[in-house]
């Protein structure tokens, strides 16, 4: 009976290894309890647990973060341990540990905050990005009528007559006090067909090289499609989508497939590159079309377009993941931004900016039909009212609506042609000190547009050279200098107001 019991008992034993050595090769699936890591600038240690039942290799291309396994426990969990050196750089840096079991993979990205001690970078934001947006990209610079220019349907650099740009220029830009330089690119005739809309990476590569510049000079950098969206003529036809349903499925497609190449292009850059995703979307109207009376069928377009573009962003990993990405309001107009914007979500937090544009007053700014501005100006000469107050609106409305409620504002393009006279440039002057005053005043980092074109007029702001960065002419210099330097200097907006021309 002995001999019996103990057969048994070695039976029984045998089935119950077997159970457990069954259960030690049940293939599970690849998982990590951690996705993401975040250090302080001082580094540190911290770990994450991979499971399954493959082995599992971890790996990172930094050599600044070193990581290590432990071994594999019977439940198939192994604990990664990540160690990461002290930041000595004024640069937030990224990067990611490739975690491979079999043929699964997965990606642990890993963020460590800037040295706050350190001077070396240019261009670093702390804290919230609404509090702080005013300072890190300040007074702006726009690259106009140059990527963004097209003829016969395809977008090239010259093709509106403007050099080819240069480091020396972004360099010059940087000297004269500008902070920020706004690259709109048009995309048009070099955009592959469906369903993968291949950018060609020719013009990508330039857009790169270019990109590349401000880095090298110390700007920030804003990178967008512009007039891939201009009057409802190009693919980003906001007119037709609001009434095709398809159309608009079409064009959320593309939007996702070319912000998705374009993302992926600098998915390495740092802080200093922002993403615009579109420019002055509307159907031909300039705001005042059939967005006006289609029941918002436009703008909820738009909306949907703005979200497609962030959810393209931010799939693309490395520095993407937290970029700061500006989004278009229609027409990029303050009232209709009001009325009509809806922020998309976003994982990130804190890291959109809504972009607007401002030509305030239009007659003034833009055709020139109106030679003088503000409180001492002629009458006959300037547009009628209070200038400075209804200017003074655009940025209390700006500030009530957005700024006020943590949501940051940007002015991707603001401007005055240059003009013939003395007394007229004493006018722009002015004009740009008063604009400089409100926007830091409110918060509002601005770009000015320069768009090549020399001589005084219509449509005419050329304030530097593209190719060299050197002042178009010595009126220009003197614009520059007082829009600068009403920006940086302490003058209140009344005394800058009291200092308006006098004749």
């Amino acid at each position: 009976m002995r001999r019996l019991a103990y057969i048994i008992t070695l039976l029984f034993l045998a089935v119950g290894c077997g159970q457990d050595d069954n259960r030690q090769s049940e293939s599970v699936k690849l998982s990590v309890d951690k996705t993401s890591l975040q250090f302080a600038a001082a580094g540190g240690e911290q770990t994450f647990t991979v499971t399954s039942s493959e082995l599992v290799r971890v790996s990172s291309d930094e050599n600044w973060i070193k990581v290590s396994k432990g071994i594999k426990s019977k439940d198939h969990k192994t604990l990664v341990t990540v160690s990461v050196e002290k930041n000595p750089a004024a640069d937030v840096r990224h990067t990611s540990i490739s975690v491979v079991a079999g043929e699964e993979r997965i990606s642990v990205d890993v963020k460590q905050e800037a040295d706050a001690s350190s001077s070396s970078g240019n261009n670093k934001y702390e804290g919230e990005l609404a509090s702080n947006a005013s300072e890190w990209l300040g007074m702006g610079w726009n690259l106009g009528n140059h990527f963004d220019a097209y003829n016969n349907g395809v977008a090239g650099e010259t093709a509106w007559g403007n050099p080819k740009a240069t480091q020396e220029a972004f360099n010059k830009i940087k000297a004269a006090g500008f902070r920020t330089v706004r690259i709109p690119v048009t995309w048009l005739g070099h955009i592959g067909p469906a369903p993968d809309y291949k950018i060609d990476e020719k013009w990508l590569g330039r857009i790169a090289e270019v990109v590349g510049y401000a880095e090298a000079a110390g700007l920030n950098a804003i990178v967008n499609i512009h007039h891939d969206g201009a009057d409802s003529k190009n693919w980003l036809d906001i007119k037709t989508a609001a009434k095709d349903a398809d159309v608009h499925k079409q064009i959320l497609a593309q939007v996702s497939a070319m912000w998705g190449q374009i993302a992926d292009k600098f998915k390495d850059k740092g802080d200093f590159l922002i993403f615009e995703a579109f420019n002055e979307i509307h159907d031909g109207g300039w705001g005042w079309g059939e967005n006006r009376n289609d029941g918002g069928k436009q703008y909820r377009c738009l909306n949907e377009w703005n979200q497609a573009f962030v959810d393209a962003v931010r799939a693309s990993g490395g520095r993407n993941a937290d970029r700061i990405l500006g989004i278009p309001a229609y027409c990029t107009n303050v009232d209709l931004a009001i009325s009509t914007f809806v922020f998309p979500k976003d994982t990130a937090k804190d890291r959109l900016m809504m972009a607007v544009h401002c030509y305030d007053p239009y007659d003034y700014t833009l055709p020139a039909t109106k030679s003088e501005w503000g409180h001492t100006a002629d009458a006959s000469k300037k547009v009628s009212g209070d200038n400075e107050a209804d200017l003074k609106k655009v940025f209390e409305k700006l500030n009530r609506n957005f700024i006020s409620k943590g949501i940051p504002v940007y002015m991707g393009e603001f401007g005055c042609v240059n003009r013939a006279t003395a007394r007229e440039q004493a006018f722009q002057q002015y004009y740009f000190k008063y604009y400089a005053k409100l926007a830091k005043t409110y918060g509002v980092p601005s770009v000015l547009w320069d768009n090549g074109a020399k001589g005084a007029g219509n449509e005419r702001h050329a304030f530097l050279d593209h190719g060299t960065g050197e002042y178009c002419s010595p009126e220009a210099e003197a614009a520059i200098k007082a829009l600068i330097g009403s920006y940086n200097d302490d003058l209140t907006l009344d005394e800058v107001y009291n200092n308006a021309p006098k004749f």
